[in-house]
């Protein structure tokens, strides 16, 4: 099996259960050292998302806010959102494990075996909204997680803090605030959502703990600081990022891998507790 281009082509799947399917049989090869891995191909760059072509992709600004918790359209909605993420999670994931060359090889195993997990999460959800009768495209979408994989595309040390170690940390803290959300707006289909936020909060905790393992060894690399680097990287990325003050999951955040230092910057704070 040709890595790289079999990881191509599972990339460039726009049909959600075709692309599983590809990943499937192609992490089944992996797992069992039936792979070569050639260094000198070229990897493509990023034009559209690969849902590009079944979903209706608008500006994050035109999406409607999550607030609605005990109807049925609020909750295919809040679910459809949460699928829509960890949809994008999947590309970002294989993205990581394709796009960059002549790393350990347990670096793609890192981010194969998350790809594996955002599938899991993406499989939980699309059986919710299932069991409510909606379906992944019944929403609007936007493209923020691709627009950052794009705009990380040629940079191994960019992408490490940009995505896992900002986007999906972002995550961590947000997940809390709509299980909140479920807990005080309690039904017998909420409580299913709970569970399955439950668990996707728990393991994304390690994703995000596999971007800092991977940040900080391309900062030791390049003789970088990783602090100082994290916040120049991000602010570059996202302008205004370092600027506000952040309501952090500090504890998740410190499982995960930043220092107390970082926590008390990005949250405007004297302490990190």
């Amino acid at each position: 099996m040709d890595y790289f281009l079999e990881l191509e082509t599972i990339l460039l799947t726009d049909l959600p259960h075709l692309k599983i399917q590809r990943f499937r049989n192609f992490y089944e090869n992996f797992l069992n050292n039936e792979f070569n891995m050639n260094e000198n191909y070229v990897p493509i760059e990023h034009k559209n998302p690969s849902y590009n072509t079944f979903l209706n992709i608008i500006k994050p600004t035109k999406l409607p806010k999550i607030n609605n918790f005990k109807s049925i359209d609020g909750k295919k909605y809040l679910i459809h959102t949460i699928m829509h993420i960890e949809y994008s999670a999947i590309d970002m994931a294989l993205d990581a494990a394709y796009r960059f060359k002549n790393l350990p090889i347990k670096y793609y195993k890192d981010w194969l075996e998350v790809a594996d997990d955002e599938i899991r999460h993406f499989l939980m959800l699309e059986d919710l909204l299932t069991q409510l009768g909606g379906k992944y495209g019944d929403f609007d979408v936007h493209k923020n997680l691709f627009e950052a994989m794009e705009k990380t595309q040629n940079d191994f040390l960019k992408r490490m803090a940009a995505v896992p170690r900002y986007l999906e940390a972002n995550g961590l803290d947000q997940n809390p605030k709509i299980m909140e959300k479920l807990i005080s707006n309690k039904d017998e289909f909420n409580d299913k959502i709970l569970g399955v936020l439950k668990t996707i909060l728990e393991e994304e905790v390690e994703h995000v703990r596999k971007g800092d393992v991977w940040f900080k060894y391309a900062c030791e690399k390049q003789n970088l600081n990783p602090d100082e680097t994290y916040l120049k990287i991000i602010e570059e990325v996202f302008p205004g990022s370092t600027t506000r003050k952040m309501d952090l999951n500090v504890s998740a955040r410190k499982e995960a891998g930043f220092s107390c230092d970082e926590l008390k910057f990005l949250s405007k704070r004297d302490n990190c507790n």
